[in-house]
């Protein structure tokens, strides 16, 4: 009965705090993990919503070949009266 008792005090003693420590810093790892998971989320939707621009990109893209095609012709007609 002796070791009975032993081995309950070595389990209070020793065994529960460890148990208690280490979830204590199991909790404290998953809190953070959360808090970096919200923040991914957060700017995640930020940056999304800045994508939103990204079709209008092929349009931009064309108009800048229209804008070059008439600056070059400009530029000729320059090029003649100044010549």
């Amino acid at each position: 009965m002796t070791l009975w008792w032993i081995g309950n005090a070595v389990v209070v003693v020793v065994v529960l705090p460890l148990v208690a420590l280490l979830l204590h810093r199991l909790h404290t790892q998953v809190i953070e993990i959360r808090r970096y998971a919200d923040d991914t989320l957060e700017h995640g939707v930020l940056a999304i919503a800045e994508l939103d621009a990204v079709d209008e990109l092929i349009a931009t893209r064309e108009h800048v070949a229209l804008l070059k095609q008439q600056v070059s012709a400009y530029g000729g007609s320059i090029a003649r009266i100044l010549s």
